[in-house]
């Protein structure tokens, strides 16, 4: 029997490169055809001084940045182009690339930064010096922050709201039961008002007319009246013992708190400043965010070394993510509307 007849060089060379681009062909369009991966979901392990990185497809942790020493929360810049940890006893901000997780930059002698804010049209930067009794104004110029002032605020500065003008921000004293209202543009405190035991966190509504505050060392919220030049206590929100930190739901309509002893969160109706649903969370629930859909709620288990994620249409706990130690706050870029 004869063999066929072997193909010249010619003929080899035109098969060769014909199955070449046909493999390149398929590749672009396997690649093309597959969804993007989405963003990474952040959480600050703060005894562990490093920040997991979890996949939100999987649920797995991909890996963990190391940061400064005692990083006590992180947050999203209004830009979305960097999420920043706060360092406070490294004394220093570690920027990482929310889509890619890769470390921007790490900026030294920002001296305890407990909290941190930017004002929204990110001219102003605000931290709270948790241990050292202080609030810093910086400037920020798009590149670089200039310490504008050093204020000495009350004993334990805790949370921070700036005002959709950006000329207000707002500073709870967790250990003198105190909240302050600083002007930015001078650098000057407003006034100061008693609030209950151990407040934290601070969220504006009514376009920033009324706040919001936790009590941690309670079992509710606190509502103020800022639209005059004086704030006036106007209602407490029973919520649970532990009432800590807030999240929007995204809506416009409500908005969430932890609340860190009761292992709880609730859900409070903005238009009647009542709960209108309560979700059980394990493991002292602390910060949050909500998935872009509205339909997903990540908790940090402070307690519980878990990334926690509810299911807001069930009310139930879907899973739980191993993390670092004592998991404070969690961040992602694909996120629903913060106000």
């Amino acid at each position: 029997m004869r063999l066929p007849a072997r193909p010249n060089g010619r003929i080899a060379a035109f098969l060769f490169s014909s199955l070449t681009a046909l493999s390149a062909l398929l590749v672009h369009a396997t690649a093309a055809a597959a969804p993007p991966e989405p963003p990474p979901i952040f959480v600050l392990n703060s005894l562990d001084a490093n920040v997991s990185v979890i996949n939100p497809v999987d649920w797995t942790e991909k890996l963990r940045i190391p940061t400064g020493k005692e990083p006590h929360h992180i947050y999203m810049t209004p830009d979305e182009k960097s999420v920043i940890v706060a360092n406070s006893a490294g004394d220093s901000l570690t920027f990482l690339n929310p889509k890619t997780a890769e470390v921007q930059r790490v900026v030294y002698g920002i001296i305890d930064p407990y909290q941190l804010q930017f004002s929204r049209d990110m001219k102003w930067f605000v931290t709270a010096g948790n241990r050292l009794n202080h609030v810093d104004v910086y400037r920020w110029d798009g590149k670089d922050l200039k310490l504008a002032k050093r204020i000495a605020s009350g004993k334990t500065p805790s949370h921070i709201w700036i005002d959709n003008t950006s000329t207000i921000a707002y500073v709870t004293m967790q250990d003198s039961d105190e909240m302050i209202a600083v002007d930015l543009p001078t650098q000057t405190i407003r006034w100061r008002v008693a609030t209950g035991a151990m407040p934290a966190d601070i969220y504006g509504i009514h376009n920033d007319k009324t706040l919001l505050v936790g009590l941690t060392g309670s079992d509710g919220v606190q509502v103020f009246d800022v639209a005059g030049t004086e704030p006036k206590l106007v209602g407490k929100i029973p919520t649970g013992k532990g009432a800590h930190a807030f999240r929007s739901a995204g809506d416009g309509k409500s908005v969430f708190v932890s609340n860190r002893v009761a292992n709880t969160i609730s859900r409070i109706d903005i238009a009647t400043l009542k709960v209108s649903a309560t979700y059980a969370v394990p493991g002292g629930p602390d910060c949050m965010d909500v998935s872009a859909d509205g339909k997903t709620l990540y908790v940090t288990s402070r307690w519980a070394k878990k990334l926690t994620v509810v299911d807001l249409a069930t009310q139930k706990v879907v899973r739980q993510v191993n993390v670092g130690r004592s998991p404070h706050g969690v961040w992602t870029l694909d996120h629903a509307k913060r106000i």
